[in-house]
C-alpha cells in the first residue's frame, strides 16, 4: 500500500516519525484493515496509491499498476487529491471479476466520499465495494 511520500531525513540518517500525507494514523489502519480484508476475502491483490499522477493520467496509474508483485491478479486505486483525479486499474484476471461496469460504480462512490471531504472512507468505500463485486476467489 502506497499512501503518501516520507520525508526526507534530517542529518541524523535517522526516518521520519510520521509520513506526509493526507491520511492520520487511525485512517492509515483503517485502509490498511480494509486492504488486508479485500485481499483475503478475493484471493485478489488490492493496492492504493495516493499522490500526484503525471500526464495523462490513465497511463502513469497503469504504469504503477504493471510495477506490482502480480499486475494480472492486481488491483490498484491511484487517487490524486490535489489533481481531484481517480483510477481504478485491473489486471487480466482480475478484470474477469470485477468488470469495468462495477469499477465504475465504485469510483461514482468514492467521489461522493471524496466531495464530501472523506478520502480515507471514500478509499475504504471503494475498496469494500471492489472486493464484494469480485466475490470469493
Amino acid at each position: 500500500m502506497t499512501v503518501g511520500e516520507a520525508r526526507p531525513t534530517t542529518g541524523t540518517g535517522t526516518p521520519p516519525d510520521v509520513l506526509d500525507g493526507p491520511f492520520s494514523t487511525r485512517q492509515l489502519l483503517r485502509i490498511d484493515e480494509a486492504l488486508r480484508l479485500a485481499d483475503q476475502g478475493t484471493g485478489l491483490v488490492f493496492s492504493v496509491y495516493v499522490g500526484g499522477l503525471d500526464e495523462p493520467i490513465r497511463e502513469h496509474a497503469e504504469r504503477l499498476h504493471r510495477q506490482l508483485a502480480d499486475p494480472d491478479r492486481s488491483v490498484l486505486i491511484a487517487v490524486s487529491p490535489n489533481q481531484r483525479q481517480l483510477e481504478i486499474v485491473t489486471g487480466k484476471y482480475a478484470r474477469k471479476r470485477i468488470p469495468d461496469t462495477y469499477t465504475k460504480l465504485a469510483a461514482l462512490s468514492m467521489v461522493a466520499s471524496f466531495g464530501g471531504g472523506d478520502l480515507a472512507g471514500g478509499v475504504i468505500q471503494g475498496l469494500d465495494q471492489l472486493a464484494s463485486h469480485a466475490g470469493k476467489g
